[in-house]
């Protein structure tokens, strides 16, 4: 076995730990003191401990809150919280009274720690009253699967931070659901939960991060471990392995382990049986099932198949959908273009594609028309040319692109793909999948992730949605690597049309998951969990070791049938059970997000409980009986979290006058789409005059260009009325500086694409200048004065000044985390 250490891929120094723009504190440090990750990793399963340190710098109690990542796919099992002499265990409850018990104890002056699921890979941990001095630690249990290929091995990826995402949407009125900087929409009702403050750079490191990964391959052959993103030493022997990450690393990057295994092929059934029996009919049942009832040992199994062979190519119809928007800024707009261009270079005279690039509009490739272009090499050099020529701009509309991608995948005689090249920086994840779910049918999704702190669970869930892959990027040296997985992926499946055949056992109906099986690639391992029923017996003392096979069964790319065979071995590796059951509360979620019917909200919660595993339906509380102080309201800190790495700092560069993040999400409403589509969830832009009738600026010497369609001026106007509308209804002063410093983005976009189609963006242009001469040192007076000429500019250039909303209470909020009915 070889150990390679890769140095960390960089498009810039990192900042150093002081110097300008540096944050401190009135009272003392940030509360959060460290993070220790240690995982144990066997065969491909790893368990996983995060604790998580909090130390009280300040003279009164204090309510610490945290948003932080964890890996989308892995099942937290438990949480404890020690202060002082006292450890209280969590309890996992429905959130809403997870929520009440926590909010009382705090109240009543005893300590209190409650964790909370917004994402499938963003949590928030809350500590309330955490005495003068004192220290808190939480830990957390989580179990995790390793993704992995036959022929590059397993990865283990543990994502350290909570990325800006874009958040599009009108404001809502009413108390926010979270303490981030980001409002709460109509298309995002959490965002402020899921958008924690960022350091600025300069500022000295403030948490301690430890990452332990002990490695056992349980049999199968490691070749090779490699750190991806971060320099790690090791040591270990016989087999086992013990890698440590260097001391005095950030929290900006994502860990990435990649564990070579030689390449094998096979079919595995793993059985684990639960540790008790259990009563059958169940109570409330026995009326409406006619047998005696009886005693059964059910259990939990695991099916990997592993195909191999070669796929008959068939023609495809393939839209090819990448994100350009600012976040996609420096290393990743040259990955993705590297990408994209590759992907076109596959393409075959009988396949049919479309290129969609996306910041908040919609692009083409010139001369490729509006529909499917043959794969011809002409049509292949127009679609590169037009990638070569992309750069990093504006917001990350995305429901507009991916339902044009939709739209034109409508042959069914064809293979359909679609596939998306982006890093997944969206807040409205729910809204997408719920609005593309239905459209979908009949169409594989492949999703391509590129950052070094990605949005995994989004990219995961879409990709799963279309029965596709996600592949994930974390730097151009991947690249390579990579694309060799996402062409076999993108080109022919193996096999589709997937059904699961039991012999021996019973399954239980509708505890499949994926319940979408999808279809096999090469070299792509499909894993199949679910819940098996044990034979009736009459006593709960008798054991009944459970026995039986799976099959797999589909068709073949020539047409011709297909199945794979596994005989169960049993196990007592009760990780499989928690991985099924975060597999399986994932999918229902899905389902519930996309409106399926049925009272999967009570299903959702019952099968969190009784498999104790976290969803966005339950949380974590652990409250202690102990009284510690007065009670009341505690002082309240959000810990800042650092600004990805590879991203463009929240501070103004030395000669430029503003605070922003390039990639950093706008929180204002995205605008029309193209062609004077409404985006989703908005009203259509009132019809304008003929587009003859507006003036255009013609360069100098310019040659006429070629008759396109033009955008009216009103679009532009409708968008800058959205986020006029929304900065009139801002309230708090604090706010004004990041407020404008979020504008001026959307409004460099704007100008870009007004001088590109001879529009006069000269108002625009002024008021994009005035903003970058705003230094993020300046005074609240001068914030003021630069937002009320903001205000003024805005409401000329749009013509109209909205109606304000009559003075009265809002109306109160459904649950963040649930589905409007």
């Amino acid at each position: 076995m070889t150990v390679r250490i890769l140095p960390l891929p960089e498009t810039e120094p990192p900042a150093s730990d002081g110097g300008l723009g540096a944050l401190s504190t009135g009272k003392g440090n940030l509360p959060l003191e460290s993070v220790d990750v240690h995982a144990s990793i066997t065969g491909l399963t790893a368990g996983i401990k995060v604790v998580q340190g909090f130390h009280n710098p300040f003279d009164t109690p204090l309510e610490a809150t945290y948003i932080f990542p964890l890996p989308d796919r892995a099942a937290v099992t438990a949480m404890r919280m020690e202060a002082a002499d006292r450890v209280i265990e969590g309890t996992l409850k429905e959130r809403a009274q997870a929520r009440q018990d926590y909010d009382t104890a705090v109240a009543s002056g005893r300590r209190a720690a409650i964790a909370e699921e917004d994402r499938p890979d963003v949590f928030s941990m809350r500590v309330g009253n955490i005495l003068p001095g004192e220290r808190v630690t939480i830990t957390l249990t989580l179990a995790q699967p390793l993704p992995h290929e036959s022929a590059t091995g397993a990865t283990f990826r543990f994502p350290l931070v909570v990325a800006p995402r874009y958040i599009p949407g009108a404001p809502l009125d009413g108390e926010r659901a979270g303490p981030g900087i980001a409002d709460d929409t109509d298309a995002v009702p959490d965002a402020s939960r899921i958008s924690p403050p960022v350091l600025l750079p300069g500022f000295p490191n403030p948490v301690r991060l430890a990452v332990t990964a002990d490695i056992d391959p349980a049999g199968l052959p490691l070749t090779e471990i490699r750190s991806a993103l971060h320099v790690v030493g090791q040591e270990g022997e016989g087999g086992r392995t013990t890698v440590r990450l260097q001391p005095g690393e950030r929290l900006d990057r994502d860990f990435i382990l990649r564990l070579g295994f030689a390449p094998h092929e096979a079919a595995a059934l793993t059985l684990v049986p639960d540790e008790t029996t259990t009563r059958y009919p169940p109570k409330g049942e026995g009326a409406t099932i006619a047998i005696a009832p009886g005693w059964r040992q059910d259990g939990t199994f695991s099916l990997t198949v592993l195909p191999s062979g070669d796929a008959k190519p068939n023609p495809r119809d393939v839209v090819l959908v990448l994100d350009r928007s600012g976040s996609m800024h420096g290393w990743k707009m040259v990955a993705a273009r590297r990408a994209a261009a590759r992907i076109v270079d596959t393409f075959r005279s009988e396949d049919r594609f479309a290129v969609l690039s996306f910041d908040n509009v919609v692009e083409r490739p010139r001369d490729l028309g509006t529909g499917l272009a043959a794969g011809t090499d002409r049509n292949r050099f127009r679609a590169v040319e037009h990638l070569a020529a992309l750069e990093a701009r504006g917001g990350t509309g995305m429901l507009a692109p991916l339902e044009e991608g939709c739209r034109l995948l409508t042959d069914p005689a064809r293979d359909r793909v679609l596939v998306l090249i982006t890093d997944g920086q969206v807040g409205n994840e729910d809204q997408l999948l719920a609005h593309l779910g239905p459209r979908l049918q009949g169409i594989r999704v492949h999703t391509v992730g590129i950052d070094q702190a990605v949005n995994a669970g989004f990219l995961n869930r879409l990709a799963s949605l279309g029965g596709g892959r996600c592949e994930l990027v974390e730097s151009e040296d991947r690249l390579d690597e990579a694309m060799e997985g996402i062409h076999h992926r993108i080109a022919a499946p193996l096999v589709t049309g997937l059904t699961l055949h039991s012999d021996g056992l019973t399954i239980e109906p509708d505890s499949v998951a994926p319940s979408r099986l999808g279809a096999l690639f090469p070299g792509v391992p499909l894993v199949i969990t679910g819940r098996f029923r044990g034979r009736l017996h009459g006593s709960p003392m008798v054991e009944d070791t459970p026995s039986g096979s799976l099959t797999v069964r589909g068709t073949a790319s020539d047409g011709t049938p297909w199945e794979q065979h596994a005989t169960g071995i049993i196990s007592t590796d009760r990780a499989v059970t928690s991985i099924w059951a975060r597999a399986h509360l994932r999918d229902l979620e899905d389902r519930h997000t996309v409106g399926s019917s049925g009272d999967l909200e009570h299903r959702i919660v019952q099968t969190s409980l009784r498999f104790g595993v976290l969803c966005r339906f339950t949380a974590f509380v652990a409250v202690d009986s102990r009284v510690v102080t007065e009670g009341g309201t505690p002082h309240q800190v959000v810990q800042p979290v650092e600004s990805p790495r590879g991203w463009a700092p929240p501070a103004p560069r030395l000669g430029t006058a503003h605070a922003t993040f390039a990639a950093a999400p706008a929180p204002f409403a995205p605008p029309p789409a193209p062609g004077g589509a409404p985006p989703y969830g908005h009203a259509p832009a009132a019809a304008g005059p003929p587009a003859g009738a507006f003036v255009r600026r013609a360069k100098k010497g310019s040659v006429p260009r070629p008759a396109r369609p033009m955008p009216a001026l009103t679009g532009f106007q409708q968008e800058l009325s959205n986020v006029l509308d929304r900065l009139r209804q801002v309230t708090d002063d604090q706010r004004l500086h990041f407020l404008l410093s979020e504008l001026l983005p959307i409004l460099e976009s704007m100008v870009q694409r007004m001088e590109a189609d001879y529009l006069d963006a000269t108002p625009l242009a002024a008021l994009r200048d005035a903003l970058r001469r705003l230094q993020p040192t300046a005074d609240q007076a001068t914030v003021n004065a630069q937002w009320t000429r903001t205000l003024q500019a805005l409401t000329d250039f749009t013509g109209e000044t909205p109606p304000r909303d009559p003075a009265g209470e809002a109306p109160p909020r459904r649950p963040f985390w649930k589905r409007p009915e």
